[in-house]
């Protein structure tokens, strides 16, 4: 072939090039249909496990679809969708479970990552293994992924002891509103508005749920079907019962509240009794040492200054 052959050759092959990469781009500019139709279901519940990433830059672009994959092998590997989703909404979290599962992957890579950077370290100093880096790894990888579990839990026991200290406050406010003469969704608005925290948030469900539609005494019944807490549950099947029955709702709210600071004195004197030994480690350790010194260290003093 002649040179003008070999430059026609290298001219089709960069038309052909520069045209594959032109078609790509169009397609990845053309707005896609998920894209579109996105902003009109905003309102619409998710489906659980069809939600996207949260991130949509670069790096959820990036990693995204293997964040996803890891998330679905670590579904079918651990089960319990259902806990886990109860245990989000008690934990108060606007998160689906496939969100939960990307969490759970990105934590376990960090601990892979911690481990990784420790075998790293060791095979540095030339006291490594690779069988044991590789098994440390792993281990890493396990811990990652099994504490973002445990730290939802967490998040749900502290979530529990914040509503049960709100508890009786709200459970006054309500009463003295509805003693007033308000409603009982006129009184949950009044102690929603003028109230904050985790208690006061559920309330705001709860009347999301009536003012779309739902009777009273099913909408505090459904919380109290999604709350895990035995208090909490008497206490929306008390006001549901009292709805639906017409009893004096005043004289419920204040029975519960009574009934909820009765059961945190009894919970605060179980813990003292079971803490009892530990609450004696410091007077055993420290200040009975401190006394004890302070006794006896005149009389050595003493004893010293007079001895020849």
């Amino acid at each position: 072939m002649t040179l003008a052959s070999w430059g026609a050759v290298l001219g089709l092959v960069v038309a052909a090039g520069l045209l594959l990469v032109w078609a790509r781009v169009s397609a990845i500019r053309r707005p896609q249909l998920a894209i579109r139709v996105l902003p009109y279901l905003r309102d619409l519940p998710e489906l659980g496990g069809t939600a996207p990433l949260a991130s949509t830059g670069a790096v959820g672009g990036v990693f995204g679809p293997l964040l996803r994959v890891a998330a679905h092998a670590v579904e079918r590997v651990l089960g319990g969708a259902a806990s886990v989703r109860r245990r989000l909404e008690q934990a108060g979290l606007d998160q689906s479970v496939h969100e939960f599962r990307v969490q759970q992957v990105v934590w376990g890579l960090v601990g892979f990552a911690v481990a990784a950077g420790y075998g790293v370290v060791r095979s540095l100093t030339g006291g490594a293994d690779p069988l044991s880096s590789a098994l440390l790894c792993l281990v890493g990888l396990a811990l990652g992924v099994i504490w973002r579990d445990h730290h939802l839990s967490s998040q749900v026991r502290d979530r529990e002891r914040a509503m049960l200290l709100e508890f009786p406050a709200v459970a006054e406010l309500l009463a003295l509103a509805v003693a007033a003469g308000e409603g009982p969704v006129a009184a949950l608005d009044r102690v929603v508005r003028r109230s904050g925290g985790e208690l006061s948030r559920e309330l705001a469900r709860v009347l999301a749920d009536v003012r779309t539609g739902r009777p009273v005494g099913d909408a505090f019944d459904q919380w109290a079907a999604r709350s895990g807490q035995p208090l909490v549950c008497r206490f929306a099947q008390g006001i549901a019962v009292a709805v639906e029955r017409g009893t004096p709702l005043a004289d419920v709210l204040h029975a519960q509240a009574a009934d909820v600071r009765e059961a945190g004195r009894r919970e605060l004197i179980e813990t003292a009794a079971r803490k009892e030994v530990l609450m004696m480690v410091p007077v055993v350790f420290l200040v009975l040492p401190v006394t004890v010194f302070f006794a006896f260290w005149p009389g050595v003093i003493g004893l010293s200054l007079t001895t020849p």
